[in-house]
């Protein structure tokens, strides 16, 4: 070559890898969010953010597509051989990231893993059965008993590699709670549409498109990385100036502020998801109240008391500015409610409230600490300050002990707690998804009432729940189910207040797909 060429030359690559870096840096979604996630281990920690990223790189047998209903993933297809077998058919050419193949021996291992005491994931998992390889591709799953929701259960229990996992000393699941860690925690190797780059707890997440996914982009993203920014205001600002370029989620105050912003897309929708609170109901002394000797959430006076203190309304038009439905329902949306009539909050009733606390033996009160989340749910710290406001009213103090969401949950999985504020949500409807886990009384056994940090529940309402459990017949299942919301309402087991909306934000240019689950799906996502 002559210099001239040579310069030519050198200058023309130099153009070119300018071009391909700005593409590069033009399909990176730069993603924000209140809160961090947890673990990059797919068992460890059942939580929505952390489920969301963690999805992207680990994927279930079956998901969810954009109309909610379930279709085949990593596994091909699936036959119901008889009320308690199931078996699954591996999808072919599958591989996982280090490209080894995927075959059904990681499906055992995976739901067996998922199934462990330490897992988070272990009430979804041990609704499976008992997983038995059958060959390269297929596998079964055997049932002590019918389930009707298999389907949605196995949405909870993502695939790992059976060989990364032993390799890397991760064959067991950490236990969150204890702070446990182990090499899946921060680090990832999966068959997603992404790869994990790197996991910084408290600074961000990177992750990069998957070249060798078996599926379709059906978006144009290269690259994410979700940064945790805690405070609405610095959030919302790191958008209007163009440092990131999407969020989900958006302060409702901010709402009608953003409408008017001209570079901001909103894109909004009703999620899948209830808010209640919940109370200690098995300790015979609270841990954080001033009353000594007895607790007063074993009266179910006192437990009617407070759902008559808490005003759902107020807190719609108040604290949420609109953006939630009020509810008494345990059911994440409004079509699981199968007794309608059970939807409807009564008005609160502050002087009733005070003669039930009376009547009870309590009628100057008393005081106790309220748990809640500050990055988790919308509104969750201004909720509980609302709700403390209004429990004022009627002598019971609360003292507000807001925190992060990993230090939260673990602090109400150790059952350190005398009430807290719990959402439970995704993409299921069927209220047996919440009754199961939350009301049931805890069972180690099979994991019922695993997230039932109360110990709420009674045996009549654990009767309805497992019988809904596992009815095959749709009209009977749907009595039972109704049956059993009817009963915890009675009880006041929990105090449900609403279902929130959701809004996403972006920059004009990026185009979301908002979904009821509330979960982001990179490999949706198009910048225009």
């Amino acid at each position: 070559m002559t210099p001239l060429t040579r310069r030519l030359l050198a200058l023309g690559l130099c153009l070119l890898g300018a071009a391909t870096t700005t593409a590069t840096q033009a399909n990176t979604l730069r993603w924000a969010g209140r809160g961090d996630i947890g673990t990059m281990d797919p068992h460890s920690f059942n939580e929505g953010l952390t489920d969301n990223i963690v999805g992207h790189v680990y994927e279930q047998l079956a998901r969810r597509n954009r109309q909610q209903q379930i279709e085949p993933a990593l596994a091909e297809s699936w036959t119901v051989v008889n009320d308690t077998t199931w078996r699954f058919t591996m999808r072919a050419g599958v591989k996982f990231s280090d490209g080894s193949a995927l075959t059904a021996a990681d499906a055992v291992f995976s739901i067996e893993r998922a199934q462990q005491a330490s897992s988070q994931q272990a009430y979804f998992a041990r609704q499976l059965g008992k997983p038995v390889l059958i060959d390269e591709r297929s596998f079964e799953l055997r049932l002590d008993k019918p389930n009707p929701l298999l389907l949605e259960h196995q949405l909870n229990v993502r695939i790992m590699s059976a060989a990364w996992c032993k390799a890397n000393g991760a064959a067991r699941v950490p236990d969150f709670t204890k702070k446990e860690e182990a090499h899946s925690t921060r680090n990832a190797m999966g068959t997603g549409p992404f790869v994990l780059v790197r996991f910084e707890p408290g600074i961000r997440v990177t992750l990069a498109r998957n070249p060798a996914w078996w599926d379709r982009f059906e978006g144009n993203v290269t690259r994410m990385v979700y940064t945790p920014i805690a405070n609405d205001s610095t959030r919302m600002a790191a958008l209007l100036s163009g440092d990131i370029d999407f969020t989900h989620d958006t302060p409702p105050q901010d709402l009608p502020r953003l409408q008017r912003e001209r570079s901001v897309k909103l894109v909004q929708g009703p999620e899948n998801r209830v808010l209640f609170f919940v109370m200690d109901q098995f300790r015979d002394e609270l841990v954080s109240a001033s009353v000594k000797g007895r607790n007063p959430f074993k009266d179910v006076r006192v437990r009617e008391a407070f759902a008559l203190a808490i005003d759902a309304e107020a807190l719609r038009t108040g604290t949420m500015r609109g953006q939630s439905v009020t509810t008494a329902c345990l059911a994440t949306a409004a079509v699981g409610c199968l007794a309608p009539e059970l939807e409807r909050r009564p008005p609160a009733d502050p002087v009733r409230a005070r003669r039930l606390l009376a009547e009870a033996g309590y009628r100057e009160g008393f005081e106790l600490t309220l748990d809640c989340p500050n990055d988790r749910y919308v509104n969750d710290q201004a909720l509980c300050v609302a709700v403390a406001a209004m429990l004022a009213r009627v002598g019971v103090k609360l003292r507000v002990d807001a925190r992060p969401k990993t230090l939260f949950f673990q602090k109400i999985e150790r059952l350190d707690t005398s009430m807290y504020l719990l959402g439970w949500g995704g993409g299921t409807t069927d209220a047996q998804g919440l009754l199961d886990p939350v009301v049931h009384r805890h069972d180690p056994r099979t994991q019922k009432g695993g997230y039932n940090y109360g110990r709420v529940g009674d045996e009549q309402l654990d009767a309805l729940i497992d019988a809904a459990g596992s009815e095959m017949d749709t009209a009977k299942r749907a009595q039972l189910i109704a049956q059993a919301q009817r009963r915890a309402q009675e009880l006041f087991v929990v105090l449900p207040i609403h279902r929130q909306m959701i809004t996403w934000a972006s920059l004009r240019h990026v185009t979301p797909v908002v979904m009821p689950d509330n979960a982001v799906r990179g490999h949706w996502i198009r910048f225009d």
